[in-house]
């Protein structure tokens, strides 16, 4: 029995609690079976991007970063709109990556939880920056959806069953593009 092909979670907000890590909670909590999820949860000890430390060895966050990358068959980032484009740290993170070949060629989604006619200025840098690092943007699983604080249970958690649903799809066309799964059965 192979092993499940494993999606990277990326939140691009640093603030506990937000609609952003909601949804990536989400997510991992309806991952259908065939399907491994992890967060990762370095982004606050990322150094300042500097193309002078791009080098080898790597600053270990930076190392640590990249791996996980590198492990992961697809990417799905969730990330807040600040001043009309990504928040600087998350801005930082992808600054990172487009030293590596980790993210070239590989499935990357997002999902945006802003309210209606907000965060896509956020969109828009995230596919002009992902073009930078070759990534292979999955457009039928970059989804919006709105996330308020009624909708998000006591754990953390999008109570929605729709949502919820429609997570569960997101992160399988992830896999599916990564070729790390047979496409199910639409008949």
């Amino acid at each position: 029995m192979s092993t499940p092909p494993l999606i990277l979670l990326l939140s691009g907000s640093l603030r506990a609690g937000s609609s952003n890590e909601a949804v990536l909670s989400t997510a991992r909590a309806v991952a259908p079976s065939r399907i491994r999820t992890t967060v990762y949860e370095g982004l606050a000890a990322l150094p300042h991007f500097n193309p002078d430390d791009d080098t080898d060895p790597l600053p270990a966050p930076v190392a640590e970063l990249r791996a996980a990358i590198s492990e992961a068959a697809a990417l799905l980032i969730c990330t807040p709109e600040y001043a009309g484009t990504l928040p600087g740290s998350f801005k930082n993170l992808l600054d990172w990556t487009v030293g590596g070949t980790e993210i070239c060629d590989k499935p990357v989604a997002w999902v945006n939880a802003a309210a209606a006619g907000r965060g896509q200025g956020a969109e828009d840098t995230l596919r002009m920056v992902l073009g930078y690092t070759g990534a292979d943007i999955v457009d039928s699983a970059c989804v919006r959806i709105p996330v308020t604080s009624q909708i998000v249970g006591a754990d953390g958690t999008i109570t929605d069953p729709q949502v919820r649903e429609q997570l569960g799809k997101v992160l399988a066309l992830l896999a599916e593009a990564g070729g790390a799964l047979p496409e199910p059965d639409r008949s």
